[in-house]
Order: structure tokens, then sequence, then C-alpha cells
């Protein structure tokens, strides 16, 4: 039996790559009449976008305020992982658990209709099976990683206590659950902290792989932020290895209109000097505020920009070593790439740089948001990964001739003339051409909003109607 008016509780993890896609899910959603509350604490909800006047009564964020520590173990403000140092993250998901009490306390009074939770929500599994209310886990990563992680009924452990995946060794050979060819994979030195990451059991008591096994066993479907158009091979493979149903949402491009108020002065110096570019020339060079590179792999990246001679255009935050912005990178590089690179410190507005005509390639660390924004502007990509999803992410695309991958040692050092020699292959080589063609098709898939929004959002809608008895 249809459900009229849909409610649902979403509840991602305290991180902006994962915040944001849930925050996109719910404007979809929201546009299709089903009313969403966007559960996460208050400073997160702040730094989120504005909800859209028209979906203000079909979205109602709700703040719980984190749980303050003893001994002051978490900094002050600190409510997402970018607020915190790498070894503080694991404060930060004990404060996030506690979280359960209000959460918990909110699904008794509100009685929804669905909990879409990530994999961080382990403790919201008791709460909807208490409440009798449906759970659904949302994947933000791609459905190459999904497989990646998970043959049923095993995902990281075989029955409570063994590793599913003994060893970091294990990480480095495609699955031998994969029906088709591919080369999805770590290499040794991604392996090694993935590891660690996933199976130690934190100061929060529980482990990252019992957090995702526990809510992936329990949920009554996986979405997935994909398309079949891009990644259908691996859908096809998840459901049949799942056993319930694994709906791919569609790729949640922003939306291409919507524009930030360019009112920074340096803002618009950004945009006159990409005015003066030829069209698809520049690189964009973007690695994010959660990836935390050594002053050597600043200096190489800057190095390889200079040696390739490709028009640039790099936002780059002060690493945390940097005394100032002049210190964060060599000594002489921006007098040596005057007018033919830029380098912008701090928050740049992304979204329309990478909507400029003259960006043609993107060099950052494959991470599966950013790919799919560069991606629908059909920006050839550069990448190169460091942590979680991406070395996955980047495997795929340079299999589906998308990007090419920046060469690495064994230890994963790279080199400046690894950086060149990637960067001028993907912008300017006659070699490159075929990426460059492919990337232009691929925006034709990551681009179609009226695909994403109607046919994958709309399926996900009916499935949310109908209680889940109808198999997308």
């Amino acid at each position: 039996m249809a459900i009229d008016h849909v409610h649902v509780v979403m509840l991602p993890w305290s991180a902006f790559g994962h915040l944001i896609p849930f925050f996109q899910l719910s404007i979809a959603l929201a546009k299709s009449g089903i009313h969403i509350s966007f559960v996460s604490t208050p400073r997160n909800i702040q730094r989120l976008p504005k909800v859209p006047p028209s979906l203000a009564t079909l979205i109602t964020l709700v703040e719980f305020p984190l749980t303050k520590l003893d001994n002051d173990l978490l900094p002050e403000g600190s409510e997402a992982t970018v607020d915190v140092p790498v070894d503080k993250v694991e404060y930060l998901k004990l404060a996030y658990d506690r979280l359960q009490y209000p959460f918990n306390q909110f699904v008794a009074e509100q009685l929804p209709d669905w909990i879409i939770a990530d994999y961080s929500a382990h403790w919201a599994v008791e709460i909807s099976q208490n409440h009798n209310v449906g759970f659904v886990y949302f994947s933000v990563f791609s459905a190459a990683t999904v497989v990646f992680f998970g043959k049923p009924p095993n995902y990281f452990y075989v029955g409570d206590q063994k590793q599913a995946w003994p060893s970091p060794e294990s990480f480095t050979t495609p699955p031998e659950w994969l029906s088709f060819p591919s080369s999805i994979a770590f290499r040794g030195y991604e392996a090694v902290g993935l590891h660690v990451g996933l199976y130690t059991e934190n100061v929060s008591g529980i482990s990252d792989a019992a957090r995702l096994t526990k809510v992936v066993r329990a949920c009554k479907a996986v979405a997935i932020r994909s398309c079949r158009e891009f990644e259908g091979e691996f859908l096809s493979l998840h459901e049949k290895l799942m056993g319930k149903p694994v709906i791919p949402i569609g790729l949640l491009p922003p939306e291409r209109h919507v524009k930030t108020e360019a009112n920074d002065s340096s803002w618009k110096m950004i945009f006159e000097w990409l005015d003066k570019q030829e069209p698809k020339s520049v690189l964009f060079v973007g690695f994010g505020s959660e990836c935390q590179l050594s002053k050597e792999q600043v200096y190489e990246i800057a190095y390889g920009l200079q040696l390739s001679q490709v028009p640039f255009l790099w936002a780059l935050r002060k690493p945390v070593w940097a005394i100032d912005d002049e210190d964060s990178l060599p000594s002489g590089f921006i007098d040596n790439t005057t007018g033919r690179g830029m380098v912008c410190m701090g928050w740049v507005p992304q979204k329309e740089i990478l909507a400029h005509p003259s960006i043609g390639g993107s060099l950052f660390h494959s991470g599966w948001g950013s790919a799919i924004e560069m991606l629908q502007f059909g920006h050839c990509l550069v990448v190169l990964p460091f942590i979680y999803d991406q070395p996955v992410n980047a495997r795929v695309l340079v299999e589906k001739d998308l990007a090419v991958e920046v060469e690495r040692g064994e230890d994963g050092s790279f080199s400046r003339d690894g950086i060149a020699k990637a960067v001028k292959l993907a912008m300017v080589l006659e070699e490159g051409d075929k990426l460059r063609t492919r990337a232009r098709e691929a925006a034709a898939i990551f681009g179609d909003e009226n695909l994403h929004q109607v046919k994958y959002i709309g399926h996900f809608v009916e499935y949310l109607k109908h209680g889940g008895s109808n198999k997308i």
C-alpha cells in the first residue's frame, strides 16, 4: 500500500564529504514531495547550503548539540572531521555516537516512515527496529567501492569476530567475486593505513568495519550515489550479491544555475583571468579541505605544474606546516608562473570555476563527489588518490578512459616529472585525445539533471512510497 505523505529522517556522518551528498539527496527527495528531517549538529547545519525557499516547508533541519567530552578531548566548536586533526577523529565518533539518545527520542515522537542513515550510525539500527521504522543505508561512495568491500553475508567480518580482510595485502588484488574484468584494488602503500583505519576499535568502542557491517546487514535496501549509465556492471553485481534492493539514486549533480555571490575582489580577479584564457586550456588543481598534503608533496605538485607549461588555477588552503601563505609554495614559484598560472589561497567558488569554459581538466584526489562535479562539465581528469575510497575511484576512472593517474613509487611517493607527464597527457598531448573525447561524452551523463532527478530519484521515491514492497 502506498504512503501518501512520506517522512524521511536523514542521518549523515559528520564529515562534509557525507553531509553534502545527504543534503543533496534531501533536496532531490523534497522536490518530489517527500518530507525530510535532516539531523546533524548546529555548526554543521549552519555550514550547509541554504534550503531553497520553495522547499522550506518540506525540509526541517534538526539540530542536536554534540555532548561535551571530558578533559576537552574535542576542541571547542569541533563538529565535523574538517575541524579536528586526524588523531582526534575517534573522539568525534565517540561524541557522534551520543547523538543516539536525542535521536531515539525524536524518532519515538515523530514516527517517520524511513531512516536513511550513513555507515557510522550503527545505533540507528536498533532505533529503527524498536519503532518499526524502515531503514535504508545510503552509500555516498561509488558502486565500485561498495562492491569491492562487500561480498554478503560477510562484508568486513565472517560471523562477528573474524576479519574478512585478514591483512593489508588482501586489499591489493581485485575481489574474487568480481564477475567481469577490472583492476580495482589498493596498492600496498594505500592498503596499510586503510586496514588499520577500518579494523581498529577506537575510543568509541567500535571499528568502522563493524559499524558498516551492522548497518549493511540490517538495512532493507542500499541506496548508492551512482547510475547504471556509468557503473551498470557494478550495480548489477552488487544487487545479485546482496539479495536485497540496491537502488541507484543517480549522481546528484550540483545544480548548474545556482550561483554563489562572487563578491570577493580576489574572486573577481579569478574570473577576469579565466576569461582571458583559451577554451578548455586551463587545469583546475584542488585537493579539498581534508586532504593534508606534506610540504614535499605540495612542492612536487608545484614544480610539476611549472614543468608542464599548462595553464592552471590552483585552489590551495594554507597547509598546517606553513607559517603563512607565502611559505605554502616553493620560493619563486609565483613569479615563475605569473600569467600562466594562478594560485588562490583559502576558499574559492569552486562550482563556478569548474563551470567556466576555459577549464578543461582537473588534478585532484579522485574523491567521488569531486569526480561527479568535474565530469558534469566534461573535464579530463588527472588523479592523485590518497585516502579512503579514492584509490578505487581512480582505478575505475582510468579503466573507463576518463582519467590518467600520476605515477607513484612503491612507497606512494610521486615526483614533479610524474605530475608534469600526467598533466600534459591529459591536457595537450595527442595521445590524450581519447581521454578528452571520453570526458566530453561523460558530461552528457554526469550533467543530465533530468536523468538523475526524474528517472533515478523518481524510482527511489516510488520505493519509499510503497514501503519497499516494489523492487527497483
